[in-house]
């Protein structure tokens, strides 16, 4: 993993503590929410420059990452969408295994079809893209190292 700087923990409860126990035990704890699988992604701060992490619903397919910044379909984007596009060098931990990836947003067909497989893996993003105007959008993550 590529990232380095200090590591700032998530004012919200639920999120410091899933990151905690998810780290702590390479994934054998925190690794589930609702019943689904989750990775954490590490960015950099928009604003702060300090290290940010999020647990987010594993969306993978052949080694490529997606990470939907729905909010829960809030009307605002997520805090760690503006860090994604400050700086598009993230790492990710799926599990035991650590990686650097470069975040891009799609959009068109690539979004598309990205959505559509994202609602597969987890439907709740559905709900949550019913729940707002915005248009949820879904960054890439592509393996750099």
């Amino acid at each position: 993993m590529a990232l380095t700087g200090t590591y700032v923990p998530s004012k919200t409860e639920w999120v410091r503590d899933n990151v905690a126990e998810y780290e702590a035990t390479d994934g054998e704890k925190g690794r589930f929410l609702r019943g689904f699988p989750v990775v954490v992604i590490t960015s950099v701060g928009a604003k702060s420059g300090n290290l940010r992490k999020n647990p987010v619903m594993r969306v993978e397919r052949d080694g490529t990452y997606v990470a939907i910044a729905s909010k829960g379909g809030a009307p605002e984007h997520p805090e760690w969408y503006f860090n994604f596009l400050a700086n598009p060098e993230v790492d990710l931990q799926d599990g035991a295994e650590k990686h650097t990836y470069k975040a891009r947003i799609v959009e068109g067909d690539e979004r598309a079809d990205w959505w559509e497989y994202a609602v597969a893996t987890w439907p709740t993003y559905g709900e949550y893209q019913q729940k707002t105007d915005r248009e949820i959008p879904v960054f890439l993550l592509e393996r750099t190292d």
